[in-house]
């Protein structure tokens, strides 16, 4: 299968191609040329299949072609060889803890592919790809840890300073060897922007390969779909209209979520759920797609203010507004209602969810008030400790630290400041 560019201006690629881009010479993002159904034989038996099994013929379609089915199959053990709990919080409401990987965040399981594909890919290489990344909060940690000594493959990640969590800025700042974490005086929007102008820069990009491993890039992006799979597999024997609320930042998750409804996974709606950056909730409102500068809240890694992902939604819905409504609804939420609802979640179950998690409650629960009969599922996105002062600050209670938190904890940070692109340059040219 061959992938095209959303900006329709650049050739066709091959998914390994698409990859080693990250993103289309015409500025596009990158989208598969079809997706094509999966079986019925496969929904109706996926309770019987393991998770690397059901991963296998999800994403086989969409990279055969430059990864042989040998590979891919080890690539899958490897990747996901950690629990997706689906977690029982009331009646007909249940959240699906993605945390539970080495770096406790949902965005393991992309980077962990994305790293692999990459050194499957530059085996028979001679120069090395630099990985290029913004970090919002839990992509940096993800990627450091997923990208950490893969050869030929240089991880360069740029994030706000003082405005991601400290464990978070531990994870993506204490591991050395090839990764280099960039600390930026300015927002995840700043980061972004300096991303997406290195990857215009023909000055720049005659001197060095550069990639991207946010979830603009197909690699990132696709496998988490495997999410949605697995719920389906436990929520499966409930027989009720399925539901996913995803708290959405860059909106690379539930994009992919709803990939998994186009391969034929039977889920009635998504709910992106926001915080108070709303460029999307006010999008399903007016019809108008209007960005604007991100605010900073306690669900930091949704502070997001032009996500990226929105525009392969609208695609996925041919840019029809009404059959996109049918699918998707979209609410935002302040700081004072996310920390209302952590305390409503802890008092009537005992479950501490993370800002996200909760904001990701939040939203099944609006979407209820009118589906009442609906089987809900929000994402839990982070490990609450990820978010441990405003955790324990809001719930009055502490949380055990795990044992991959604890490794991080007592390491020294090393990091760069920069404050604009021409500082980000200079350090690539010179690195």
């Amino acid at each position: 299968m061959n992938f095209y560019s959303l900006n329709n201006q650049a050739p066709k690629v091959s998914f390994k191609e698409a990859v080693v881009n990250g993103i289309a010479p015409d500025r596009g993002l990158y989208f598969p040329e079809r997706i094509d159904s999966l079986s019925n034989a496969f929904f109706a038996e996926i309770e019987k299949l393991s998770n690397p099994e059901i991963a296998f013929q999800a994403i086989r379609q969409f990279v055969s072609n430059d990864i042989p089915d040998s590979v891919l199959t080890e690539i899958l053990e490897e990747v996901l060889d950690f629990d997706f709990p689906i977690i029982e919080i009331e009646q007909n409401v249940a959240t699906l803890e993605l945390f539970h990987g080495p770096t406790m965040a949902f965005k393991d399981v992309g980077a962990r592919f994305m790293a692999q594909c990459l050194g499957y890919f530059s085996g028979n290489e001679t120069s090395d790809v630099t990985v290029l990344v913004a970090t919002s909060g839990d992509t940096g940690g993800a990627v450091a840890n997923g990208f950490l000594g893969v050869q030929g493959v240089k991880v360069v990640i740029l994030y706000p300073s003082g405005k991601v969590s400290d464990i978070q800025e531990r994870q993506l700042t204490t591991l050395g060897q090839n990764i280099t974490a960039l600390e930026v005086d300015g927002t995840f929007d700043d980061c972004q922007k300096m991303v997406k102008t290195a990857f215009l820069d023909e000055a720049l990009l005659e001197r060095m390969q550069l990639t991207s491993a946010n979830s603009i890039n197909v690699a990132r992006w696709l496998p988490q779909l495997f999410y949605f799979l697995f719920a389906y597999k436990q929520a499966k024997s409930e027989q009720k209209e399925l539901v996913f609320s995803v708290p959405s930042g860059n909106f690379g998750n539930i994009c992919a979520g709803i990939v998994a409804q186009k391969l034929g996974m039977p889920a009635k709606h998504f709910v992106a759920a926001t915080n108070v950056n709303d460029t999307v909730p006010q999008f399903m409102k007016t019809g108008t797609y209007e960005p604007k500068p991100s605010t900073a809240t306690i669900s930091n890694a949704m502070d997001v203010g032009d996500p990226s992902n929105f525009i392969r939604i609208r695609h996925l819905f041919q840019n029809n507004f009404e059959l996109l409504s049918e699918h998707l609804s979209s609410y935002t939420f302040s700081d004072e209602e996310t920390r209302k609802a952590m305390k409503h979640i802890y008092n009537s179950s005992g479950y501490i969810a993370d800002p996200h998690g909760a904001v990701g409650y939040l939203g099944l629960q609006k979407y209820r008030e009118n589906h009442p009969r609906s089987y809900g599922i929000f994402l839990e996105t982070a490990h609450p400790v990820k978010f441990l002062d405003v955790v324990e600050e809001t719930l009055g209670t502490s949380v055990e630290i795990p044992p991959q938190i604890q490794k991080v904890m007592d390491k020294e940070k090393k990091s760069v400041r920069i404050k604009d692109y021409q500082e980000l340059k200079d350090f690539l040219l010179n690195s």
